[in-house]
C-alpha cells in the first residue's frame, strides 16, 4: 500500500507541491506588476504630500487606484495593497523563489535594511528538509498571531482570542480546573490562588447577604427581637470568619496537637449549633451536665 497524503499517493502530492509552487511563483508575478502598475499611477507618498503628476485637482489617490481597480476587475483594497508590498520592495529586493504574501507580512517590518535582510533567512521548515518560508514562520519574525499555534505562548494566546468574552472564560476555567494536574498548577500561582480566594470570599458575601434579605420578613414581624438579631449576628458573623479563613488553608501544615485543638473547638460549635437548633425549633433551653462540660471545653 502507498503512503498516502490526503487522498492522493506521496508521489502523487509532490508533482502538486511543484506545480503549485509554479503557480503561486505566477501569481506572484502578476501580483508585483499590479502593484507596480498602480504605483505608476499614484506613486506613494508622505502623509500631505503633494501629486507629482499635479493632477489633485482631477482625481485624489483613492479615485485614481479605485478607477484602476474597477477596470481590471479586482476590489480596490486588492490593488491598494498590492500597490503598497510593490513600495516596500524594490524589484532587485524581490525573491522570485517567496511568495508574493510572505512578502507582503514581511513589508511590515520597518527598517529597510533589517527587511531586506529578514527575506533572505528563511526559518526552518516545521516538517525538516530546506529552510522555505511558511506564513506562521513569516507572521512570527514580525509578531503577529500565527494561525497555527505551536509553542506554548502561542496556544495560550489562542485560547485567549477565543475566551474574550467572560461567559466563555469562566467555563473554559471551570473546565480546566476539574483537572487534578492543572488545578494543582494554577494553585501555585501566587497571583491565581488570591484571586480564586477573593472569588469565594466575595461568593459568601453574597450568600450571607441573601440570607439576610431572606430574614428581612421575619425581623420586621419580630419587631428586631434582641435575642433573634443576637443570633443571626452569631450565625453570619461565624460564616463570614470562616469563609475569610478556610479558603486560606490549602496546604496549611498541622501537626497533631494542633488539629486536635481545632477538632475541640468544631466540636464545641456543632454542641452549641445543635442546642440552638433545639431552641428555636422546640423551646428546649435547658443544658445537661455534658453539654455543659463541653460547651466550657472541660469534657468530650
Amino acid at each position: 500500500m502507498p503512503a498516502m497524503v490526503g487522498s492522493v499517493t506521496r508521489e502523487r502530492y509532490d508533482e502538486l507541491v511543484k506545480l503549485g509552487r509554479d503557480w503561486v511563483a505566477t501569481m506572484s508575478a502578476v501580483q508585483w506588476r499590479l502593484g507596480d502598475a498602480a504605483g505608476e499611477i499614484e506613486p506613494m507618498r508622505s502623509y500631505g504630500g503633494s501629486n507629482p503628476s499635479g493632477t489633485d485637482a482631477l482625481f485624489t489617490v483613492s479615485e485614481a487606484l479605485r478607477m484602476f481597480a474597477e477596470d481590471v476587475g479586482l476590489a480596490y483594497s486588492t490593488v491598494r495593497d498590492y500597490r503598497w508590498v510593490a513600495s516596500r520592495w524594490p524589484k532587485e529586493r524581490r525573491r522570485a523563489d517567496v511568495a508574493h504574501t510572505i512578502h507582503k507580512i514581511l513589508a511590515s517590518i520597518a527598517d529597510e535594511q533589517e527587511r531586506f535582510e529578514a527575506v533572505n533567512n528563511p526559518s526552518p521548515h516545521p516538517r525538516g528538509g530546506p529552510a522555505r518560508w511558511t506564513h506562521d514562520s513569516a507572521k512570527r519574525v514580525v509578531g503577529w498571531k500565527v494561525d497555527t499555534p505551536e509553542s506554548v505562548q502561542e496556544k495560550v494566546d489562542a485560547i485567549h482570542d477565543l475566551a474574550t468574552d467572560d461567559g466563555v472564560a469562566a467555563k473554559v476555567a471551570t473546565d480546566f480546573l476539574r483537572r487534578p494536574a492543572v488545578a494543582s498548577k494554577a494553585m501555585a500561582d501566587d497571583t491565581a490562588r488570591h484571586a480564586v480566594n477573593e472569588a469565594q470570599f466575595d461568593r459568601f458575601r453574597q450568600q450571607v447577604q441573601f440570607v439576610h434579605e431572606e430574614a428581612a420578613p421575619q425581623l420586621a414581624r419580630m419587631e428586631h427581637n434582641a435575642q433573634f438579631m443576637d443570633l443571626v449576628a452569631a450565625c453570619t458573623q461565624f460564616a463570614v470568619t470562616a469563609g475569610r479563613i478556610v479558603p486560606n488553608l490549602r496546604g496549611e501544615p498541622y501537626d497533631d496537637a494542633e488539629r486536635e485543638t481545632i477538632c475541640r473547638g468544631l466540636a464545641r460549635v456543632r454542641a452549641a449549633v445543635d442546642w440552638i437548633e433545639k431552641a428555636v425549633t422546640r423551646g428546649e433551653v435547658d443544658l445537661d451536665e455534658q453539654l455543659q462540660k463541653l460547651l466550657k471545653g472541660s469534657g468530650e
